[in-house]
């Protein structure tokens, strides 16, 4: 009937989702990669400190970061509004386009 899952985050915390639908992402992929290039590159700015380079340099590269981290949440959105927001309007869920609007509300603060 209806699709529900589990993310699980690194943390242990267990997030419970459920859709009136099942869906799956195009982009998680890409979207994993993404993130993994993003963590290699914090370990490498932690690194930085830690040697004590210039602070300069550590900014640039911690802005760098940011904007991989916010182009990685576009393409989480763009997936997300093409796969589940459409099968929500087709359902007429409203909690769905609710959530999708405090997750923009969110990311873009």
């Amino acid at each position: 009937m209806h699709g529900d899952h589990i993310h699980v985050l690194e943390d242990g915390t267990v997030i419970h989702h459920s859709h009136g639908h099942k869906h799956s992402h195009a982009q998680t992929k890409a979207v994993l990669n993404r993130l993994s290039r993003a963590i290699g590159h914090l370990e490498s700015i932690k690194r930085m400190v830690e040697d004590g380079r210039d602070c300069s340099e550590v900014l640039i590269q911690l802005s760098a970061v940011k904007s991989a981290i916010n182009n990685t949440g576009k393409i989480i959105l763009q997936d997300h509004i093409e796969h589940c927001i459409v099968d929500a309007v087709e359902h007429g869920d409203r909690d769905a386009i609710k959530e999708l609007e405090k997750a923009i509300d969110r990311f873009m603060k």
